[in-house]
């Protein structure tokens, strides 16, 4: 018996009723980035491993338990894209766009990869829309790159999302946290999972990150980093909050909130849904003010964030936003004798050529046949073709809606109907 192949777990065929929802969530994204100045960049879907080791953190959850790594017939360690911030910063590096005007602007939307237990809105490849704002450290940068997040959001239609706002601090600060952060949890090992206790020596910060249900008491109550900033990054968080009321974004502020990277510092964010047990974030990004450096370059600030297509499309659909009508199929060429079917076909590529969407039937079909195929694809029109339409060159032109009919001459079909 031939075995019958299915996706991955893990992954899913985006079939042709849901690609009215991804059109309409991309070109938003493409449309709401060009409007805030970023340009278009694309990465390769494979990067060398070293790259997200050193630059996401050894120790992350990423590296140590999602990425998809494999030696080529080089016997180089490669890894699918895991996250699409290091690339896009591999891509500065390469390129010298350190030369170009600062900050520089940069979008994508992008397949992600990551071994992660398959559940609704979590796939093992999955898509993201994001942007990098490199090259600029002033708070204004930050709040440009969230304003942008939010606004997708707002003209997506969804409703009811909060904004969680958190500063994690830098190398000057946040040194001193990590050390009262130890000594808070130092009584309390015994209480939490077994991935913070690793957690406890070699990345503390990510503590406050876990999700298991039994570290969620000890999160609760454990010191928040915002009491602890050193003066600059206090600074910086403030004039971020100012620069968000003058725009008119609600945000929360989170103690708790420290995303699971680790090349984040200061600002770090989330947008999350408004229904309760939603899937997580809508979005969410951060400061990378260090990440430059560690992949080779100079000190060189960067913000951005990522958002998954997938949830947003979910919490669409959730909340019954509206989605712009997709354009019909405008011409359904119906051949009603053989002698009509390159004339049909013909047509159809006339049609098309005109900016018209138009496909041509099989006179294999019969009328009725043909007919009930042009309601099923939703055509506006069916032009039919028979003996007498050739011997005078002309279609019988009839709107399916109302069931009215015409007679228009074979010139003059795009004209009569319209483009798509």
């Amino acid at each position: 018996m031939t075995r019958q192949y299915k996706a991955p777990r893990g992954t899913q065929d985006i079939l042709p009723a849901d690609q009215p929802w991804w059109d309409y969530v991309r070109d938003t994204a493409a449309r709401l980035a060009r409007e805030f100045g970023y340009a278009q960049i694309e990465t390769p879907v494979f990067e060398e491993a070293p790259l997200f080791t050193r630059g996401v953190g050894e120790v992350t959850d990423i590296v140590q338990k999602e990425m998809y790594v494999f030696q080529d017939r080089g016997g180089t360690d490669l890894a699918l894209r895991p996250e699409g911030t290091a690339p896009v910063c591999r891509a500065y590096l390469e390129h010298g766009m350190h030369s170009l005007p600062q900050p520089v602007r940069l979008w994508y939307i992008t397949p992600i990869f990551r071994y992660d237990r398959p559940q609704a809105g979590r796939y093992r490849q999955h898509h993201q829309f994001g942007v990098e704002a490199i090259g600029e450290a002033g708070a204004a940068v930050d709040a440009e790159v969230i304003e942008l997040l939010w606004r997708l959001c707002g003209e997506l239609g969804l409703t009811g999302q909060t904004l969680h706002l958190n500063s994690i601090g830098d190398q000057n600060c946040r040194p001193a946290y990590l050390e009262m952060l130890r000594g808070y949890y130092r009584d309390k090992l015994s209480g939490v999972c077994e991935d913070c206790r690793a957690r406890f020596e070699r990345n503390p910060l990510r503590l406050l990150d876990c999700k298991q249900e039994i570290c969620r008491p000890v999160i609760a109550v454990a010191p928040p980093i915002a009491d602890h900033l050193c003066d600059e990054c206090a600074r910086h968080f403030a004039d971020l909050c100012s620069y968000l009321d003058a725009a008119g974004i609600p945000f929360a502020l989170n103690p708790r909130l420290v995303r699971g990277l680790d090349y984040y510092t200061r600002t770090v964010f989330e947008v999350q849904p408004r229904e309760e047990g939603g899937q997580s974030s809508l979005g969410g990004g951060g400061r990378y003010d260090g990440l430059i450096e560690q992949l080779g370059g100079k000190p060189t600030p960067g913000i951005g964030f990522g958002s998954g297509i997938e949830r947003i499309v979910i919490n669409l659909k959730r909340q019954e936003a509206p989605l712009p009508d997709a354009r019909p199929l405008q011409v359904y060429v119906v051949v009603q004798t053989p002698a009509a079917r390159v004339p049909a076909f013909r047509l159809a590529s006339d049609l098309r050529r005109a900016g018209v969407s138009a496909v041509a039937g099989s006179s294999e079909r019969s009328l009725k046949a043909q007919m009930r195929h042009a309601d099923a694809l939703g055509a506006v029109y069916a032009a039919i073709l028979g003996e007498r339409e050739l011997a005078e060159g002309t279609v019988a032109l009839k709107h399916l809606a109302d069931g009215t009919q015409e007679t228009v001459a074979l010139a003059e079909v795009a004209e009569r109907v319209g483009p798509a």
